[in-house]
């Protein structure tokens, strides 16, 4: 059930539409998609639930997956 405070939280519909699209098209992560819209990264799950959009948690490939790797590693 959506909380009051994100309900409050996410003012502009149509930049929640936008960030919601941008998500569906791996344009960004849930985690973009959240800082975009100024909620919690859990509140932007619920969000995308209640929209009827499927969770893209972790890689979405294997050249994704290569990138982060090369990441991971370059933190060391």
């Amino acid at each position: 059930m959506a909380t009051d405070r994100r309900r409050n939280a996410v003012e502009d519909k149509q930049e929640l539409a936008t960030t919601i699209g941008l998500y569906v098209l791996s344009e960004i992560s849930l985690g973009k998609a959240a800082e975009r819209t100024g909620v919690t990264r859990w509140e932007m799950e619920e969000l995308l639930q209640e929209a009827g959009v499927e969770l893209q948690l972790g890689p979405q490939s294997m050249d994704e997956l290569e990138d982060e790797v090369d990441v991971a590693l370059d933190l060391e």
